[in-house]
């Protein structure tokens, strides 16, 4: 006795749950690999416009940013910090973990300035000063790029 099977006429439809799966985690990937140069920056920061500012070629190894605010005040690390002595402190504190925690020199540390257009040019150079004599070697001053500047009124 020969048992027939009934044909099934239904559709078979592939199991989509595997695929979901792997794109929720491409997402994921994606968003934890991504460049997040902008999360360094301080939106109440206006940056002075320049013919000469370019962005970075490559994103910088080690970086260490401080931005210099209208009013005089500094925020670093997060915090906001009031006066020169404040800030050489939180950075003597960097430098400390620099070395305790890490393989690099404090040289091989680029300190990125991030000074608001009104700021005082004076005290981004004792800024400079400070993390000179704290043996930090490499700086980056940022600026935003402008087609043309124009001095004057025009």
């Amino acid at each position: 006795m020969r048992v027939h099977k009934k044909k099934s006429l239904r559709i078979v439809e592939g199991d989509l749950t595997p695929m979901i799966d792997m794109t929720f985690q491409l997402i994921a990937f994606f968003m934890l690999v991504i460049n997040f140069s902008d999360a360094e920056q301080d939106q109440r920061i206006k940056l002075p416009a320049s013919e000469l500012a370019t962005p970075p070629t490559a994103p910088y190894e080690q970086p260490l940013t401080i931005h210099l605010m209208k009013s005089g005040t500094f925020v670093f690390g997060g915090n906001e910090l009031k006066g020169l002595d404040s800030l050489q402190s939180a950075l003597l504190r960097e430098t400390q973990i620099i070395h305790r925690h890490t393989s690099k020199k404090v040289a091989d540390v680029t300190v990125i300035i991030r000074a608001d257009k009104d700021a005082k040019t004076g005290l981004v150079q004792e800024i400079i000063q400070i993390c000179q004599n704290l043996h930090f070697e490499r700086f980056a001053l940022r600026g935003k790029q402008s087609d043309k500047l124009t001095l004057g009124g025009d």
